[in-house]
């Protein structure tokens, strides 16, 4: 087993908004000056490579990321000897009680899938092993059912104009895990100097906004608070 200090768990979201917006490269200088490791699962490695890499329209982006992963600037579990059989155990338990906890009008609905169940079977592990990690994620369904549950019954009845219920009792499984969003990473990267460009508030505005419009669940105030607090001296 390495000796791991802390890590970063990635989901496939985060990975495809930086590559998406032409700043996968940030992600290497990120972890430059992480005392940690940066890691993805297999199903998420699957969901951001081996997919994508077939499919020409994806094609370039696959390879960029593939890149970090056989640089080791992106490690997989098994990197690190941690047991891809427990994780794919864990990720079936999460799958399996997630998907059971919201209904509407009786019918279970999915909440998350493969490579977010993942992340978080691999955050668990990581936790029982007392590494301090987070899970870098921007879909804010698999964040609010771990941060804010009863807040998706009122999202799934404004969605599907239907009364949702919950099996509360699930809500325990999800109470462990913390979360990062790519638009915190651009905060950092940002505020690290990673952006050689003039017009530093320009450049936060373009930046967070160029995140929110590719995937990133951030709000208009958030971004509105995240440059007041660059600003401040």
């Amino acid at each position: 087993m390495a000796n791991i200090k802390k890590a970063i768990v990635f989901d496939a979201g985060v990975l495809i908004t930086f590559s998406m917006n032409g700043i996968l490269g940030k992600i290497k200088e990120l972890r430059e000056i992480f005392d940690g490791e940066f890691i993805v699962t297999d199903q998420v490695k699957y969901e951001v490579v081996d997919k994508p890499i077939s499919i020409k329209r994806f094609e370039f982006e696959a390879l960029n990321v593939k890149r970090l992963i056989d640089d080791k600037i992106i490690k997989t579990p098994q990197d690190l000897g941690i047991s891809k059989i427990e994780i794919d155990k864990r990720t079936e338990k999460i799958l399996a009680i997630s998907n059971k906890t919201f209904f509407e009008r009786g019918k279970p609905i999915k909440i998350i899938h493969n490579g977010e169940a993942s992340s978080l079977a691999l955050s668990s592990i990581l936790n029982e092993m007392k590494i301090m990690n987070v899970i870098a994620i921007d879909e804010r369904t698999a964040r609010l059912l771990c941060e804010k549950p009863d807040n998706l019954t009122a999202l799934f009845q404004e969605k599907f104009h239907s009364r949702i219920t919950a099996n509360k009792e699930n809500y325990k499984y999800f109470k462990e895990f913390q979360f990062i969003r790519s638009s915190e990473l651009i905060y950092l990267a940002f505020k690290k100097g990673f952006f050689d460009l003039k017009d530093h508030d320009t450049v936060l505005d373009a930046l967070l906004y160029a995140v929110k419009y590719k995937g990133c669940a951030i709000s208009h105030e958030e971004i509105e608070e995240m440059k007041k607090i660059s600003n401040l001296k």
